[in-house]
């Protein structure tokens, strides 16, 4: 059975405060491997490093975008769960998030109870 303190999770965003923000909502539920990237490059790095259960992604990001990444991510392992955040949520990044690979898909500003539910989510499918 996967447990919530096993969970590693990466969260990649250019934004410093986006990625507080996420830590902190995780924090308190017991997320304790948090790994951070700042852009899809250092994002693909990560993921290949340290193999984490979950991924935020956001879409507009430097040097490479989240689809960019996702694309990456899902071609060096088909069963990453990578969840795309963006502002600017249009049908057409949603469409391009969905046939990358895309495992769900968050609206920010992020609510909590969105990230409990994914949480669960990916427990539940790591059974």
């Amino acid at each position: 059975m996967m447990v919530i303190s096993n969970l590693k999770v990466l969260i990649c965003d250019d934004s410093i405060l986006v990625r507080k923000q996420l830590s902190n909502m995780l924090t308190p539920m017991g997320c304790i491997n948090i790994f951070n990237a700042s852009n899809g490059q250092d994002a693909i790095n990560m993921y290949i490093e340290h193999t984490p259960d979950l991924v935020f992604m956001d879409i507009i990001m430097p040097v490479k975008s989240g689809i960019e990444a996702l694309k990456e991510i899902t071609n060096f392992n088909s069963k990453a769960k990578v969840v795309i955040a963006s502002s600017a949520v249009t049908q057409n990044y949603l469409k391009l998030a969905i046939k990358a690979g895309a495992y769900d898909f968050l609206q920010k500003p992020i609510s909590e109870d969105h990230i409990k539910k994914i949480i669960e989510k990916v427990i539940k499918d790591g059974e």
